[in-house]
């Protein structure tokens, strides 16, 4: 992105208030004078040691209040709890996590009202959520389904031309079926579904779809992927001068508009219809307004290039994603969708979301850690069986939250919240 060269004179000017120019050039130079010692694992792979947390602690320069404040009783009781999911363990953060609702979802899969845990550093959050909740309720719940699911990997396999690309696909379409069997292999609880690919001159991409049972599924499809290239350089005629397990082709962790044009992770839609009253008396505002700030914000959307259309998915979905475990990275790819309002009778509104890319489970990852788990039980939802409802529940919240922001922003009561909540 350029910057205006006029503009960095007060920040040069800043710069050499205190110190000269060989001064800054030479705090720049690396240096390998004084390279204190690296943090050591010391403990053996899934497991950790009390010996090896006080190595780590006695390296850092920090008062003894600081250790507590990460690594007090408790942390020290569960540590053995965090041993799968952590490396170089020191303690844990706390966070503190407020309950949203009642939020009446009535879905395919989930049909409760729920109270949802969030946790957030962030005030106005949790009531806005849960003031999005409560109008849903009143409305008699949102509809939710989840209705389409898959999560990705991408290797990339390079050859030298396009030649030795185009046997390189005649030999791989007629090993599918291999390609399934040897994924399956390597998992109870995942399938290899579909198997595309795309071809940039002398690289071919292959894009491995799967589904992955109650899991988020992304160490399981990585690890079902590195058999079949295994297999791949084992057998194929043609060997590729290098490859890797994946080629950035698979939507991982950021947005994409080929996961937001297809699915990655679950894909579900919310909907819900307002009635005049709880615009009016609930929110605060009408269909009017909420309109008119819906097509002003679909403007503003276009112009920046957003992926979609919507006000903020990510603010609840990363506070659901750290109180319930889930792999909070995943938001860069889960916060993708489209959120849309239409008028309704009698001055009502029509609001619904739809989320091509949640990456979210019910197992493995850090769902079974001991905070975590209690916030899945909190939704009655942990467990094996229960990720299509927790899909539709995660999507009925993000409907709360563009609901809450909407009527705030149209009503001019967004500023004032967060005067009064977060000051």
């Amino acid at each position: 992105m350029s910057a205006d060269l006029r503009g960095v004179q007060g920040y040069f000017k800043r710069l050499l208030a205190e110190r000269s120019p060989q001064e800054i050039e030479q705090d720049l130079m690396p240096s390998l004078e004084g390279i204190p010692p690296s943090v050591s694992r010391g403990d053996a792979p899934g497991t950790i040691s009390s010996e090896a947390v006080d190595q780590r602690w006695q390296m850092l320069d920090v008062d003894a209040s600081v250790r507590q404040q990460l690594f007090d009783a408790m942390t020290r009781q569960q540590m053995s709890s965090y041993s799968k999911n952590i490396e170089n363990f020191i303690g844990t953060a706390k966070i503190p996590i407020g309950l949203a609702g009642p939020l009446r979802v009535r879905g395919l899969f989930a049909q409760e009202d729920y109270y949802v845990p969030l946790a957030t550093t962030e005030a106005a959050l949790v009531a806005s959520y849960t003031r999005g909740a409560q109008a849903i309720t009143q409305a008699g719940g949102c509809t939710a389904a989840a209705i389409w699911e898959g999560v990705t990997r991408a290797p990339v396999f390079a050859f030298n031309n396009l030649i030795e690309v185009g046997k390189f696909i005649m030999w791989a379409s007629e090993h599918v079926e291999t390609f399934r069997e040897i994924a399956a292999s390597t998992t109870r609880h995942g399938l290899l579904i579909r198997t595309r690919f795309n071809v940039e001159g002398n690289h071919i991409y292959l894009i491995f779809e799967f589904v992955t049972g109650d899991a988020s599924g992304q160490n399981m499809v990585t690890i079902a992927t590195d058999a079949v290239c295994r297999f791949i350089l084992d057998q194929t005629p043609v060997q590729p001068a290098y490859w890797f397990v994946e080629g950035n082709h698979s939507g991982d962790k950021k947005a994409s508009h080929l996961s937001f044009q297809n699915v990655r992770g679950k894909k579900v839609t919310a909907e819900v219809t307002l009635t005049r009253e709880i615009l009016e008396g609930h929110l605060k505002t009408n269909a009017r307004r909420m309109l008119d700030f819906y097509r002003a914000a679909t403007i503003g959307g276009v112009m920046s290039g957003n992926i979609g259309i919507q006000g903020h998915y990510a603010n609840g979905m990363a506070a659901l994603f750290i109180a319930c475990g889930q792999d909070a990275a995943c938001v860069a790819e889960s916060a993708v969708g489209v959120t849309r309002f239409e008028s309704a009778e009698e001055g009502g509104l029509y609001a619904s979301i739809m989320l091509p890319n949640l990456i979210l489970g019910t197992v493995g990852g850090g769902t079974g850690l001991p905070s975590q788990n209690a916030c899945m039980d909190i939704l009655k939802l942990a467990g094996p069986g229960n990720s299509a409802a927790f899909a539709e529940v995660c999507a009925a919240l993000v409907l709360a939250g563009e609901l809450s922001i909407s009527a705030a922003l149209s009503s001019h009561g967004f500023t004032r919240a967060h005067q009064t909540l977060a000051r």
